[in-house]
């Protein structure tokens, strides 16, 4: 498998900013027998917003517990490739170290601690860090979702948007350099998901925060990103910018609901033959 590095020109043109994180040729492997991911590669430019697209079972949240460091506490390690995040190898030390050195992953299904208030959630999301800003950080995070300074209750009483909130304020709290995002708009109103997809475009613009973001909902995605992978059976399928991508027959008819009748598999498809020498 080629790099990222070496690959011929995906659809439309790469990103052009320096990448912050490098994802190359990486296999997953869980309980010593099920592979996962097999051979991925994929970059993230510094200040972009990279869309991660595929159907349920495709390595997609695999994909990000191999950066964020969290495949051991699910019996997985990563066998073979590398990953690096400003520059340096960071598969294979533990996931509080890679926090501190500026990742912080917002797991599906929010994952915020329920019996805790909002305050103590945020203060929860400082945890690897030893200045003394924490307070004004809590009110830059306020700043964004202004609902949860009205929530003085525990955390497990707020309503799916407002943990949504709650876990991606938490994520800020760490001072992230990059937040993987894991299904921000699971189990969320249409009317939330567009209030959520809108900070996290204003956390990036004005932050400066890189983001790396799965989502099924492709649409929405690509409407926040700058560049989009799309993944089937652990590999990637197809790349390219995110009006590329939205432009693209095979992705309107996958994940865009464009026309005819749902294929089960890239693999049928003549466009994905031309780019197999990719994989």
């Amino acid at each position: 498998m080629l790099d990222a590095a070496h690959r011929p020109a995906p659809v439309g043109a790469a990103p052009v900013a320096p990448p912050l994180l490098e994802v190359s040729n990486i296999e997953v492997v869980y309980n010593d027998v099920i592979l996962v991911l097999r051979g991925l590669s994929l970059s993230v430019p510094k200040g972009g917003i990279v869309a991660l697209l595929g159907a349920n079972g495709a390595g997609k949240s695999t994909t990000l517990k191999a950066i964020s460091g969290l495949l051991k506490t699910e019996e997985g390690q990563v066998t073979r490739g590398e990953v690096r995040f400003a520059g340096e190898r960071i598969d294979g030390i533990d996931p509080h170290e890679i926090v501190r050195r500026g990742i912080f992953q917002v797991m599906e299904g929010r994952r915020i601690v329920a019996d805790m208030t909002c305050l103590e959630n945020l203060r929860l999301g400082a945890f690897t860090r030893s200045d003394g800003d924490i307070k004004r950080d809590i009110e830059m995070v306020y700043s964004y979702f202004p609902r949860l300074k009205e929530r003085t209750g525990l955390a497990g009483y707020l309503s799916g948007g407002e943990q949504q909130m709650l876990a991606i304020g938490r994520a800020l709290m760490a001072r992230p350099k990059l937040i993987l995002m894991d299904e921000p708009s699971m189990g969320l109103s249409p009317l939330l998901v567009r209030e959520v997809f809108g900070i996290i475009r204003r956390i990036n613009a004005e932050l400066g925060v890189t983001i790396l973001l799965v989502e099924q909902n492709a649409r929405m995605a690509l409407s926040v990103a700058d560049y989009g992978y799309v993944m089937e059976q652990g590999k990637v399928v197809l790349d390219g910018t995110a009006e590329a991508l939205s432009s693209n027959e095979d992705v309107k008819e996958f994940y865009l609901g464009g026309h005819g009748a749902e294929r089960k598999s890239f693999r049928n498809l003549k466009s994905y033959k031309r780019r197999k020498r990719w994989l």
